[in-house]
């Protein structure tokens, strides 16, 4: 059941990825509200209920976002540090990290597409631009506004850059490539 909007087109890229992704995670909390949370309670309380089969997009969403298996998104933001970092490469790396992941194909192909078994259905993504997509940046003004909001969930997603602005001042060096967020860390914040 697609309730959330889920996308695939002919040519899918990185856009596609954070929409989907997005909807991954917008699918396991209804799987937790809907099924999990309800039949725990039921156990709990020692009602009698039948298990209602559903399926967990758990390992899904891993595969995107985990940082310990270095999940897509991570493995985008690494390519994304190396100077000479490529779409190609990080196509490569993918394929390589995730060869034996159960939502995870490689066309033979393409070397620069893979496929992610969502739980909505298999999308192909072209890496094509990727690292050039994941490094669009918040304008500055945007993130000053959101910084004063009043919030605490935008506040958390938008840090205040007053440690790293202090860091400048007292001569420290910044550590490389983390001048600025990149569009996959922030859907990993979200």
């Amino acid at each position: 059941l697609d309730i959330f909007g889920f996308e695939s087109f002919k040519v899918n890229s990185f856009e596609q990825l954070c929409i989907n992704y997005a909807n991954e995670r917008l699918q396991q909390q209804f799987n937790w509200d809907v099924f999990k949370s309800e039949q725990a309670e039921y156990e709990a309380e020692g009602i009698e209920w039948k298990f209602i089969e559903f399926v967990d997009n758990q390992a899904c969403l891993d595969l995107i976002d985990k940082k310990s298996s270095m999940g897509l998104l991570h493995l985008l933001d690494e390519e994304c540090k190396i100077q000479r970092g490529t779409d190609e490469k990080f196509a490569q790396k993918a394929r390589q990290t995730h060869a034996e992941h159960k939502d995870f194909d490689a066309p033979k192909g393409d070397q620069l597409t893979f496929a992610v078994k969502h739980y909505a259905g298999c999308v192909a993504y072209l890496c094509s631009g990727f690292r050039e997509k994941n490094k669009d940046t918040l304008h500055q003004d945007l993130a000053a506004v959101m910084q004063q909001s009043q919030a605490e969930v935008v506040l958390a997603l938008f840090p205040s850059e007053a440690p790293e602005r202090e860091s400048k001042r007292a001569g420290k060096p910044k550590a490389k490539g983390s001048d600025t967020m990149t569009v996959g860390f922030g859907c990993l914040r979200g």
